[in-house]
């Protein structure tokens, strides 16, 4: 695993370098959207597709989306429990429980179990955020974020869903799947080579959006519930869940490391639409990303 984790996050520091030396004289924001607006709809959806075309999908499939969907539920309800006990400000609490139930469980999560499990385990990261943390992001979470924000928007949640590529491609990927549709192998090829270009673009990107965090410091002791939800109890509730659900071991080691990922970096997005703290959440992001180079290897090793 530490290899992985430190080609990963030589990546990040690419990217974090670049925001900060800026060779290229533009905006890091500017190319971070760019980077993230080009995977989002174009190469994600394409290795979405592929993965999920050629994955074993069946009863291990649904134990997976049980195991997010609990891990994603019990830190929002913890995060927002602890906010209301210490009377924190609307606008903040949106930010945290976002940063606190959201994990970067794709473009951190995929190349992480893929590289240190194997091939395998690179469908369940897919099926782990696409079938339960996106569809709760994308619902549950916008809903709370227009609730604590500040700019009055109320979006309609399956508006919201339908207008997400990769969810598009995830379902179009079960059902060519379930029927049992071959996949030409020129086409096949295709989608290996966008779906490539996934997971070192959106390190970089994370790099990119790191800066913002460093400079975000007064806020380090806000989002300490965030480091303690995300990086511990979320896994311990992914753990607790695959063990009623009873899972195989190596499933099991994947859908814990699944939910022992950092804060997702995207939900910076959600916080400049939905009026939250911005600050709060890019303070998580990077402290949840830099603290977990040493908490993914921890729970590697006690679920091992």
């Amino acid at each position: 695993m530490i290899p992985t984790l430190l080609q990963m996050f030589a990546l990040i520091a690419l990217g974090l370098g670049w925001s900060w030396f800026n060779p290229g004289q533009m905006s890091s924001q500017t190319i971070r959207k760019v980077l993230t607006d080009i995977v989002y709809f174009i190469f994600l959806p394409a290795l979405v597709l592929n993965v999920l075309w050629n994955a074993s999908l069946g009863l291990d499939t649904l134990k997976i989306s049980l195991s997010a969907a609990a891990g994603v539920i019990v830190s929002m309800l913890l995060s927002i429990y602890i906010c209301r006990r210490c009377h924190t400000r609307p606008h903040i609490v949106g930010a945290v429980v976002l940063a606190a139930a959201f994990p970067n469980a794709t473009y951190l999560g995929y190349p992480l179990l893929q590289n240190t499990l194997g091939q395998w385990a690179g469908p369940i990261a897919i099926q782990y955020d696409l079938l339960a943390c996106t569809p709760l992001l994308l619902t549950v979470g916008i809903m709370l974020a227009a609730r604590f924000g500040n700019k009055g928007e109320k979006p309609h949640p399956f508006f919201t869903l339908i207008k997400v590529p990769p969810l598009w491609a995830a379902a179009i990927a079960i059902l060519l799947n379930l029927s049992q549709v071959q996949s030409p192998e020129w086409f096949q090829g295709l989608l290996s080579m966008m779906g490539s270009a996934v997971i070192p673009l959106m390190l970089i990107a994370i790099g990119l959006a790191l800066k913002q965090g460093f400079g975000e410091t007064r806020y380090l002791l806000t989002v300490i519930p965030v480091v303690i939800i995300q990086l511990f109890i979320m896994p311990v509730t992914v753990w607790g869940m695959s063990q009623l659900l009873n899972m195989g071991h190596e499933l099991t080691v994947a859908v814990v490391l699944e939910g022992a990922m950092p804060s997702m970096a995207l939900g910076v997005v959600l916080c400049d639409r939905y009026g939250l703290n911005t600050g709060v959440y890019a303070a998580a992001v990077t402290t949840t990303t830099l603290l977990s180079l040493f908490t993914l290897p921890f729970w590697f090793q006690l679920v091992q």
